[in-house]
């Protein structure tokens, strides 16, 4: 099932999305939030007619990097032994469509195609056999990094943490085998990324492992997987959109920050 965070008529709301082309998709409206039980109202309305939202407000996003060998190697870094997590706030999220605003104070931003993986319950300390039990759904994510910053600054929080640097959508797709799915990512409809889930170096089961170690997770956290090789520069006009193999596509345009 694809759920959809929306707005309509100053409403936000969730719903299933339904059908297969694009300008046909129509949201049946959720009663209650997918997170716990919830029925279909049977409302329908036209995805056309709304504006989606990220499909979800994490509390945080975990991310890892450095997680797919080439892309660790294209920027001159070792593979690391053991996943190596970072955060990125809750207000660095946007949702399709919605502008990326150019940080005024770095030259270098580089767009990065991931996996993000949505959570659906609380938990912590979460055995590999149970990883798919805390699992809500998949959906796309671009870890977008002022490159420059995160080069002389020893700490990503302003270089991976601005607000807008962390675009999802464009909706969660619950039902999924997330183990070998193909991620691109075009600039103005020229491809930049191609690689596929099962280039990880650490699994989706490796990171939920790891980080709940550490910490609870609750529901709507994001755990964004790591990017594919070929990354690269942003510039203010570009329009720059991920496309996940059984999810969908997320598109977002990069605007000078007001």
């Amino acid at each position: 099932m694809r759920i959809a965070r929306f707005s309509i008529d100053g409403n936000v709301a969730f719903g299933a999305i339904e059908g297969d082309k694009q300008d046909e998709l129509v949201l049946d409206i959720i009663k209650g939030i997918p997170f716990a039980d919830f029925e279909l109202s049977g409302t329908k309305v036209p995805v056309s007619k709304v504006r989606l939202l990220p499909p979800v407000l994490p509390n945080k996003v975990v991310a890892f990097g450095r997680n797919y060998g080439e892309h660790a190697r294209e920027l001159g870094h070792e593979v690391p032994d053991a996943p190596f997590a970072f955060f990125k706030p809750s207000t660095s999220v946007i949702g399709p469509g919605d502008d990326i605003q150019y940080p005024s104070f770095s030259e270098e931003v580089h767009h990065e195609a991931e996996l993000a993986v949505v959570i659906g319950r609380m938990c912590r300390e979460v055995p590999r056999e149970r990883v798919k039990d805390v699992i809500f759904g998949y959906t796309c994510a671009n870890d977008i990094t002022a490159r420059d910053v995160q080069k002389r600054e020893k700490q990503w929080a302003r270089a991976k943490g601005f607000d807008s640097s962390c675009p999802l959508g464009p909706w969660v797709e619950t039902d999924l085998d997330a183990s070998d799915l193909t991620i691109q990512l075009t600039v103005n409809g020229q491809q930049r990324q191609l690689g596929r889930t099962s280039e990880m170096i650490h699994s989706i089961e490796d990171l939920i492992v790891n980080i709940t170690e550490a910490m609870t997770l609750l529901p709507g956290d994001v755990i964004l997987t790591g990017t594919p090789a070929g990354v690269g520069p942003l510039n203010v006009g570009d329009e720059v959109a991920v496309t996940i193999e059984g999810i969908g596509t997320l598109t977002n345009k990069v605007v000078k920050r007001g």
